[in-house]
């Protein structure tokens, strides 16, 4: 762990965000997901052509953002060539583009694309976590597995006192976001906003996930994606006066 002691002083949440990441990094709770994670990633038929040579990261993924954030996002799981590869969530994708080109559009993101974990992308007001930490066969996350991945969200939470805004990406990352914030019977539905304020002060905002699924049928399209960032700001916008 000796890299997680940086000589540099940060706020409380910066340290305590590393150090709960350098957790996520070393777990193993779910031995399903780290067999497939190793297996997807040794070079071989299992890799499209175009990564043979990448080195890929392989392991749980860390969130990442800022830590004073304000827009909470909540994804399913890192996909096995995207984030699984590239070692940072929504990265080296198509959903990743998704992401940054949106956020970049809504002043949450300092460029429109996500491609690699030194490529200078750096988020303004907001982090990004997901309900599950490793790629799952098929992206489709066991419900035992979104249930031991549970408790890292849930330290998040606590940690992350400045979100005023959650933004759960698809109907598991919002399961997953109420179960740990103890919200029942919320709905699912893109564009459904729960506003949770008498609780915790959190307000949840749901949408289709990004995934090539939904953007390659329309059934996500980018007026849509797009204008749920703008949601998400004018949320904040309004809940700081």
């Amino acid at each position: 762990m000796a890299n997680h002691h940086h000589h540099h002083h940060h706020s409380g949440n910066n340290g305590n965000l590393d150090r709960l990441n350098g957790k996520v990094i070393e777990c193993a709770r779910c031995p399903r997901l780290a067999a497939y994670i190793k297996e997807v990633s040794s070079a071989g038929k299992k890799r499209p052509r175009r990564f043979a040579n990448d080195k890929y990261w392989a392991r749980p993924l860390p969130s990442w953002g800022d830590p004073n954030a304000g827009l909470l996002i909540v994804g399913l799981a890192p996909a096995a060539h995207g984030g699984n590869r590239t070692g940072r969530m929504f990265t080296g994708d198509c959903s990743g583009d998704w992401l940054a080109g949106a956020m970049h559009g809504s002043g949450f993101a300092s460029k429109p694309s996500s491609v690699s974990k030194d490529d200078g992308l750096v988020l303004h007001g907001a982090y990004i976590t997901a309900a599950v930490r490793c790629a799952p066969p098929d992206n489709k996350p066991l419900p035992s597995e979104i249930a031991a991945c549970a408790p890292y969200l849930e330290a998040e939470l606590a940690i992350l006192k400045n979100v005023r805004v959650v933004l759960a990406l698809g109907r598991i990352a919002f399961g997953a976001y109420c179960k740990v914030a103890g919200l029942k019977g919320l709905e699912f539905a893109h564009g459904a906003l729960y506003d949770e304020r008498q609780g915790n002060g959190r307000m949840l905002l749901a949408s289709y996930h990004p995934s090539r699924q939904n953007t390659n049928t329309g059934r996500l399209t980018w007026e849509m994606w797009s204008a749920i960032f703008q949601t998400a700001r004018s949320l904040l916008l309004s809940s700081s006066s």
